[in-house]
């Protein structure tokens, strides 16, 4: 009979590349937890073989970038724990605002993974594969030597680039919303929130008459426990103190962004060996210099006498904060303001800036206190709807910038998810690859216009837009629906998330194609043509309505949806933005919390100008 050891022994008398392919069906949890069996198993198991195997599995990157990310962390390992991380994040993200679209696409950078927002905008004559994309940067999760993560929010303020610094929380496995939220910590005094004198005295005198009848709508669970983390969430704040909560924490961790004309994020194409090589060398330095910016803080800092390691930048002494509003002009960055303007409020004292803080937050204005019963007799369902932000705040002296990756159940229509018009959020689509009886799903770009995007003489440049083509049952039968979700028009034609057509894929179309050549004048060969319905103009904006319409699949990867009585032609392709950004060109990115997620309602383009 075997000894009880003899399965451990046969384990360890492997050939490393052997092991490597045995725990290539394991789980980077699994392989830790190897590890844990014995003192050898772990030594086989912490071996840089197994773990690139692990990382190559993940597949954020390809296996040939491994090697170079390798170069700037502490292994293999630590690679996978950083790349398991972001793992979940790596897709397309859209918000409903603005119109036009608003599309997020997360893709590896070095070392990190970048989110760019791709900027609604007009085709070059030199068609989609050639013509630069505009983009800009909207966050960045960059590794440090350990595998750990560190936040990047980016943002733009009075014509100067900016970082905003903060914390990765623990990503969902299957997350398909992305918050920009800010989260109370403990850095001394036993987790006591740091008041001034003042401040407390104010405190005191505007909320002990609200507080007691305030938390009668708040379960004990709910109120401050002196944990690291908040025991009142975020999202339970009212939308008006999220934002100042935003607006607060990125005014006070922002660094300067160093020579950010020159600035790339990630390596271009890999073509000239030597451009390449000099794009890693570059992406290093910048690297480094974005983990030491994390650690020491400050602006442009310098390194021969730089701030105290100890402190953490991405952490705002609240006492700090509440000085810099009182002796401050009050400047504040428009939550929404396009291309970079500000707005200025006049110059509060500590006193004076809470007192009006205070009536905001809780409703004090001149119509409620006309209503003294209804305060005195009940609290208003919002009170009952909405944690205080006294007792948020009460859970730490330090409150910090986070991106919170989490795992919500929303409604869709037509593929296009629900979204919250009051959270700071993106929304993950669930771009499917293309399989058998669903060839044409995936990711789609065009214009209207036949030949392809070619310009002409009265219309130079052609609006590109972006199709996210998915599939459902309808009545037995298997229909494709293209959801536009970016519109390169100068001012919006069709509702952001709305069907651009429909096609019956189970129903052929017997209707011909109107042309007999593409633009090189090359014959047309129609491999399948199916019947549908295209959106019409001239209905109503939301709810457009539909025409009749007929869906062509043309040899050498082409989709064209012709409008019968029209005549009018989508012509698309399929497209592969990773490729597209690495060859596109960076544009300017909004104020931050703008540029994370824009709120207000629009119907032009607020990204950037034509």
């Amino acid at each position: 009979m075997l000894s009880d050891g003899s399965g451990s022994s046969l384990l360890q008398a492997l050939p490393d590349d052997i092991f490597a392919i045995i725990t290539a069906s394991l789980s980077p949890r699994d392989v830790c937890n190897l590890g844990l069996c014995c003192r050898s198993l772990s030594a086989i198991a912490a071996s840089d073989k197994i773990w690139i195997t692990q990382c190559d599995m993940i597949g954020v990157i390809p296996s040939r970038d491994l090697v170079e990310w390798r170069k700037g962390i502490a292994s293999y390992k630590a690679l996978c724990r950083f790349l398991v991380s972001v793992q979940p994040l790596i897709g397309i993200w859209v918000h409903q605002n603005p119109e036009l679209g608003n599309v997020v696409y997360v893709m590896p950078g070095f070392i990190s993974v970048v989110g760019c927002r791709v900027i609604p905008q007009e085709l070059g004559p030199l068609g989609i594969e050639d013509s630069p994309i505009l983009w800009a940067p909207v966050f960045e999760i960059v590794a440090d030597f350990d595998g750990s993560s560190a936040f990047f929010l980016h943002g733009r303020e009075r014509e100067t680039d900016y970082f905003y610094p903060g914390s990765l929380k623990s990503v969902d496995r299957t997350c398909n919303v992305l918050l920009l939220e800010v989260e109370p910590r403990n850095q001394r005094n036993g987790g006591k929130l740091v008041l001034g004198k003042r401040f407390a005295h104010h405190l005191d005198k505007e909320l002990s008459r609200r507080i007691s009848r305030s938390d009668s709508g708040i379960s004990k669970s709910q109120r401050i426990v002196g944990q690291n983390v908040s025991s009142v969430p975020f999202s339970r704040l009212a939308f008006g103190d999220r934002r100042k909560l935003l607006e607060i924490v990125t005014s006070q961790v922002r660094l300067k962004v160093p020579n950010s004309e020159n600035m790339i994020f990630f390596p271009r194409l890999r073509g000239e060996e030597e451009n390449f090589r000099r794009d890693m060398a570059h992406l290093c330095e910048r690297r480094s210099l974005l983990v030491q910016m994390y650690k020491l803080g400050g602006g442009c800092i310098d390194w021969k006498s730089g701030p105290d390691p100890s402190q953490d930048p991405a952490l705002s002494e609240l006492g700090e904060i509440r000085k810099n509003l009182g002796r401050s002009s009050g400047f504040r960055n428009s939550l929404n303001g396009d291309n970079g303007r500000t707005q200025c409020t006049k110059r509060r004292t500590i006193g004076g800036y809470f007192r009006a803080g205070v009536k905001q937050i809780l409703g004090k204005s001149s119509l409620l206190s006309s209503n003294r019963e209804f305060w005195e007799n009940g609290c208003s369902s919002s009170e009952n709807k909405h944690a205080q932000l006294h007792n948020f705040l009460q859970s730490g002296d330090t409150i910090a910038l986070t991106l919170c990756a989490s795992t919500v159940k929303l409604s869709s229509y037509r593929a296009w998810p629900s979204m919250h018009d009051s959270r700071f959020a993106l929304y993950k689509l669930p771009v499917r690859p293309p399989k058998a009886g669903q060839e044409y799903a995936g990711l789609w770009g065009g214009t209207f216009g036949w030949p392809p995007g070619k310009p002409t003489k009265d219309k130079p440049g052609k609006a590109l837009f972006f199709l996210f083509l998915s599939y459902e049952q309808f009545e037995g039968q298997r229909r494709l629906i293209a959801t536009k979700i970016l519109e390169g028009t100068h001012y919006v034609l069709h509702p952001n998330g709305s069907p651009m057509f429909i096609a019956n894929i189970d129903e052929p179309s017997l209707e011909p194609f109107p042309w007999a050549s593409d633009g090189d004048s090359l014959p047309i060969d129609v491999k399948h043509v199916f019947v549908g319905e295209g959106i019409a103009n001239g209905y109503g904006f939301r709810y457009p309505g539909s025409k009749p319409g007929s869906l062509f699949v043309i040899q050498g990867g082409l989709l064209a949806f012709i409008w019968k009585e029209s005549r009018a032609v989508l012509t698309l392709q399929r497209l592969n933005l990773l490729e597209l950004l690495k060859k596109g060109e960076r544009v300017p990115a909004l104020p931050p919390i703008a540029n994370f997620s824009y709120l207000t309602k629009s119907y032009s383009n607020v990204f950037a100008c034509f």
